[in-house]
């Protein structure tokens, strides 16, 4: 898995690219919560689920269905007035994001992203993250230092690229357009 700094990094850009600006800092919070959610399953393993059982870890959680199911949770529970459908789609594709991210790694089962129609684990054909140790100890080691470099490269420097350009049209977009200072004085012949 990725760690949950990414994923909520991952959360965050996309709260950025797909919403106004209304009631930002709520979006910002309900996306990247949504992001991280889906490793919640982990506390299946102390109850003896096998990791690679749909309950598992990477399993119904990491699915499209379930991102689409919290997304609508949060998005009727957390949030009113108009804009919702814009809404629930940033809180699908922040939830969404988790899987992704996932399957971009160098180990584990796969991710379920069809379940509970289809429990096949599957990752992307390019996996260039370095999968996560799972608790404290393993995530302060070597291990733990080469994953987050791995995700420094591969997460972290192409969503600040990309929040650079969304602000950087956006700002452009946002200027009042300047008229030339008009001459008031009389012109001479």
């Amino acid at each position: 898995m990725a760690t949950v700094f990414s994923h909520v990094v991952a959360g965050f850009a996309i709260s950025t690219v797909g919403n106004a600006p209304a009631s930002r800092p709520r979006v910002f919070l309900a996306a990247a919560l949504c992001a991280a959610a889906p490793d919640l399953d982990v506390v299946t393993v102390w109850f003896g689920v096998p990791w690679g059982h749909v309950l598992g870890h990477r399993g119904i959680t990491h699915s499209l269905a379930f991102a689409a199911l919290l997304a609508s949770v949060v998005t009727a529970t957390a949030f009113r007035g108009r804009g919702r459908l814009g809404l629930w789609l940033v809180l699908f594709l922040a939830t969404a994001s988790h899987g992704v991210l996932d399957a971009m790694t160098d180990g584990g089962y796969g991710i379920a992203f069809f379940s509970p129609f289809n429990n096949t684990r599957l990752f992307l054909p390019w996996r260039p993250l370095e999968v996560a140790p799972i608790g404290v100890r393993g995530f302060f080691s070597r291990w733990g230092w080469d994953v987050l470099m791995s995700e420094v490269v591969y997460i972290w420097l192409p969503v600040t690229l990309l929040l650079v350009i969304v602000y950087r049209i956006r700002g452009k977009r946002s200027r009042p357009v300047q008229n030339p200072p008009q001459d008031t004085s009389k012109t001479r012949f």
